[in-house]
């Protein structure tokens, strides 16, 4: 394993929880938009239906993916600015 790899572990953890406060943010925000609802259905929440649940889940899950990808890109892209080599 690089030392690059092993100096970039922490931040990438860091980064991982700061993406998923990001991305829980801009989900409740998108999905106010869109349904017209202050709350996502959860999947145990009996007075919605499938349709609801699944296409909460789903966009829960790209929103998440996307914010993640961001995040992720950028800390490799300034760690490489900072040291010069690539991390991963």
């Amino acid at each position: 394993m690089k030392a690059s790899n092993i100096v970039y572990k922490p931040v990438g953890l860091a980064l991982g929880a700061i993406s998923g406060m990001i991305a829980g943010a801009v989900f409740k925000q998108t999905w106010k938009v869109l349904a017209h609802d202050q709350n996502a259905p959860d999947a145990t929440d009996e007075g919605r239906n499938w349709g609801e649940v699944i296409l909460a889940a789903a966009l829960e899950g790209a929103v998440f993916a996307a914010v993640k990808a961001i995040v992720d890109r950028s800390g490799a892209a300034t760690t490489r600015r900072l040291t010069g080599t690539w991390p991963g």
